[in-house]
């Protein structure tokens, strides 16, 4: 006789279990075994360096064939709920409706996007799934389309939210104008403002109500102004005993509790004396250097985003700072002109936290021609990507032909920081010495 098949195949996992397994691919695992599994990774990634300098003739091998020690995986304070800032997409759900707000399961390459409610992902805080809620229960009454390919026409796109521990939310909509006049977008701005303030969306108490006119898919303020419908034109966090005011495209660190243990400890490697100069190169809204102030002579912040900038030197202004300045334009344009003819004999120390593009070339052959730069720090949240391309420009031989002409830098010590609980990220932390 034949034997009946048996079918052991397993069920289908939810939409929101496929939701949690792209976005937070470790929220199974318990949080100590999340510790090892980025702890392995960050280790292969300093093996990969320390390859990657053997074949530049450059002898950086050490224990475990790192290319410096690797100090444990630093956990984060908080584990749930502790990002300050979420971005949704508008798209269709898994029931086919056009309007959901959610995260993205899937990829543009296969087709096969879909929008799934972010209610069960666990490194988001309730707020922001409130918010969400709340701006597709808005838009889902809306006659204006959804916007989910530029060319098809539709109006409504993404939604930031953003908190912060003095209990201030921040909400951000991008919307395609299309051809619509500006009588129309007044009419649209005036009933997401009343639905906000009045209506069932003044639940979420928002301090800040932003609007966003956009034809791309990312639009600087420059590019595009931010719209303050309702409320203060910024949001307010506390670090170190100091008020940090954000704008609504200012860079802070998505996990606050996690960025005051990852300053604290930035300020004890810098070993900055008091007549020490700190160089806080992609400086933000102005956090690491106005932390670190109190303990070094002066600090030189340099940043792109105009506005971050303005938030910066209001914040050291408010918190009663006098040694800072700070410089806004692209790293690459600003850094090599203030430092070609730097002659302060102080100790310069630099910090580093770029993007994950990285830095530029000529940000990079500023700081290896400055000899005053004995010290650096390289902040890194995806060090095998680009960063990877600027650590061997830091240690690579000199090199005339590239102006790559001063004295190479070692990485002596990496340590790396959760700042991303449920994620395989982390902030990897590289200090270089010469």
């Amino acid at each position: 006789k034949k034997k009946a098949r048996v079918s052991c195949s397993l069920p289908k996992p939810s939409w929101e279990e496929r939701l949690a397994n792209a976005v937070t691919p470790l929220w199974r695992l318990p949080y100590q075994e999340q510790l090892q599994v980025k702890y392995g990774s960050q280790r292969k990634i300093l093996q990969t360096l320390a390859s990657r300098l053997e074949e530049l003739g450059i002898a950086a091998q050490k224990p475990g064939g790192l290319c410096c020690p690797l100090q444990p995986v630093v956990p984060s304070p908080i584990i749930n709920g502790y990002r300050n800032k979420s971005t949704f997409s508008v798209n269709r759900g898994p029931d086919g409706n056009p309007k959901t707000v959610g995260l993205y399961v899937g990829t543009g390459r296969e087709r096969n996007i879909v929008c799934v409610k972010a209610n069960h992902v666990e490194n988001i805080p309730l707020k922001h799934k409130q918010v969400a809620q709340c701006y597709e229960e808005f838009i889902c009454h809306s006659p204006l389309d959804s916007c989910i390919l530029f060319h098809e026409g539709g109006h409504w796109r993404e939604l930031v939210v953003r908190t912060t521990s003095c209990g201030h939310t921040m909400a951000i909509i991008t919307f395609h104008p299309q051809q619509l006049g500006q009588e129309a977008l007044a009419t649209q701005k005036a009933l997401l403002k009343e639905f906000f303030t009045c209506g069932p969306g003044a639940v979420c108490g928002l301090t800040s109500l932003y609007f966003q006119e956009s034809t791309m898919t990312r639009c600087s303020h420059e590019q595009s102004p931010y719209q303050l419908l309702h409320g203060a034109p910024h949001i307010f966090e506390e670090l170190h005993g100091l008020k940090f005011r954000i704008s609504p495209d200012a860079f802070f660190q998505v996990n606050t509790a996690g960025a005051e243990v990852l300053y604290q400890a930035v300020g004890e490697l810098c070993q900055a004396a008091g007549d020490t100069v700190l160089l806080d190169i992609c400086c933000g809204t102005g956090t690491i250097g106005l932390s670190l102030a109190h303990q070094v002579s002066k600090v030189i912040g340099v940043e792109v985003v105009e506005k971050a900038i303005e938030d910066a030197e209001w914040n050291a202004a408010f918190n009663g700072i006098s040694n800072c300045e700070f410089h806004s334009g692209k790293a690459e344009a600003v850094l090599p002109q203030l430092l070609a003819s730097w002659e302060d004999a102080r100790p310069l120390v630099a910090v580093v936290n770029p993007a994950r593009a990285g830095l530029h070339y000529s940000v990079v052959r500023a700081i290896r021609n400055c000899r005053s730069i004995r010290r650096l720090l390289y902040i890194s949240c995806k060090p095998e990507g680009e960063a990877m391309r600027n650590f061997l420009e830091l240690c690579c031989p000199p090199a005339p032909q590239k102006k790559l002409v001063g004295e190479p830098f070692a990485p002596v010590l990496a340590i790396p920081f959760d700042m991303f609980p449920h994620t395989v990220h982390c902030e990897l932390v590289l200090l270089f010495t010469r």
